[in-house]
């Protein structure tokens, strides 16, 4: 990229020193809430007598905690330190996971796997505000991309490992090696994040002047446009629990994660259902679709910076999860079809989130898009709850999982139909009205 006021390449240590450690951060998170996995498959059911309802819920009640610290997490971030405030989450997410390795019974497990939640609840929002704050918008969604890889490189890289510690030892000794992990993430946090570019020492001038500008500039933009608007957008946060787009968005992100963390969380049983291979293999089985997720992450966040359409890559991403896992379950006499057809699944599990997140500042003003992210984030992750719990209770019942696949399959398509239903900017449009509106203050 060039400046426009000098023609030079602008430096471009933002994405070497901003995304890598915001990426290792949030694959050690990840890797905590979703080990419980391994430890179902691993022997924690029989040994705390859990049945396949409660062991869905204990994967799930981490999302009530997650609910509690989103919307403060974002407003944080976006109005204090985003850096501080990770920084202290890390240290309670380390101590929990600790806690968890020792739990004796169910209630034990519920509460540790909620104050797990509420640990890592403020930490997506914040990381994400930090992004925004050192990347411009035509940059805004590989950014995001390439932070959200860590999603699917956390499965990918720790459940193998997460496999293999459980198949040596036992599910115990899991939790234990992530809560070291965990504390020993500081030395790599504090050191090299920053806020936003103003307090980097480490940032060159020009690179400096330009995100400094830029930034600033397009903020004004926002602010012009949000004030000019006829409707509501939510200048307060009362006013944006009135404002009909945030629960448009949290209802999306709620139904997709309903389906996402039904597929991650049951995907090792599946797996060893599926092929009978031991829970090594099973953990380098479970590796190779957030592999391909990476693919799906990165293309859908390019193609839509180069079409500024995030509507209907979030749509497609929905689709695509759901005809493929539908496919799935329709083949699983012919174990390695299916596989393959998981292995695309994969592909489309994490591809929304990358045009998602770049939503939000076209939806909501300056000063509460953070809190926004928050509360959609919150709320929409209550479907960790719905998605394992629901498999788990469908399985008890009828003894096949298909029966909860296909209630995530159609939660998946009703959230690419309002997707669908959200105003043209996110599809890239700025509506003739609005232009106008931008050089008419009060003008309807």
């Amino acid at each position: 990229m060039k400046s426009r006021e000098t023609g030079k390449s602008i430096p471009k240590a933002r994405w070497y020193r901003i995304l890598p450690p915001a990426i290792i951060i949030y694959i050690i998170a990840y890797m905590d809430r979703m080990a419980i996995g391994f430890a179902m498959a691993g022997g924690m059911n029989e040994e705390l007598g859990l049945s396949m309802t409660i062991s869905g819920l204990s994967a799930g009640i981490f999302f009530l905690g997650y609910l509690v610290l989103q919307a403060p997490g974002g407003h944080i971030a976006e109005h204090r330190s985003a850096k501080k405030f990770i920084f202290w989450s890390i240290i309670a997410w380390g101590i929990i996971s600790y806690l968890t390795a020792i739990v004796r019974n169910d209630w034990q497990l519920l509460l540790m796997r909620f104050l797990l939640g509420v640990a890592e609840g403020g930490v997506y929002p914040a990381i994400l505000i930090i992004i925004s704050k050192w990347f411009p918008s035509k940059e805004i969604g590989r950014a995001n991309a390439l932070f959200l890889m860590s999603l699917p490189l956390s499965s990918a890289i720790t459940n193998p490992i997460s496999g293999w510690i459980v198949s040596v030892g036992n599910w115990r000794s899991l939790f234990y090696l992530e809560a070291i992990i965990s504390l020993v993430l500081i030395a790599i946090w504090w050191p090299l994040i920053s806020d936003r570019p103003e307090e980097a020492k480490w940032l060159s001038k020009e690179e400096k002047d330009y995100l400094v500008t830029t930034l600033a500039n397009e903020e004004a933009e926002r602010e012009t446009l949000f004030k000019n608007r006829a409707v509501d957008t939510g200048w307060t946060y009362k006013e944006l629990f009135t404002n009909k787009y945030i629960w448009m968005m949290t209802a999306i992100y709620l139904f997709y994660t309903t389906g996402q963390y039904g597929y991650t969380i049951w995907l090792p049983t599946l797996l060893k259902s599926l092929t009978k291979m031991s829970l090594t293999n099973v953990g380098w089985l479970t590796s190779v679709p957030f592999i391909a997720a990476l693919g799906g992450l990165y293309l859908m966040g390019a193609l839509s910076d180069k079409s500024s359409n995030r509507r209907i890559y979030t749509a497609l991403s929905n689709i695509g999860f759901a005809v493929f896992f539908t496919s799935a379950t329709l083949v699983s006499d012919y174990v390695w079809i299916s596989y393959a057809l998981l292995v695309v699944t994969g592909f489309f599990t994490k591809s929304i989130q990358s045009t998602f997140w770049a939503m939000p500042a076209l939806l909501f003003a300056p000063g509460v898009s953070g809190g926004a992210r928050g509360i959609i984030n919150g709320f929409g992750n209550l479907g960790g709850i719905l998605g394992p719990t629901f498999v788990g209770w469908a399985t008890t019942m009828t003894g096949n999982m298909n029966a909860g696949i296909y209630f995530l399959v159609g939660i998946l398509v009703l959230g690419a139909f309002i997707t669908m239903m959200l105003p043209r900017v996110t599809a890239g449009f700025i509506e003739e009205k609005e232009k106008a509106l931008q050089g008419a203050p009060g003008s309807s």
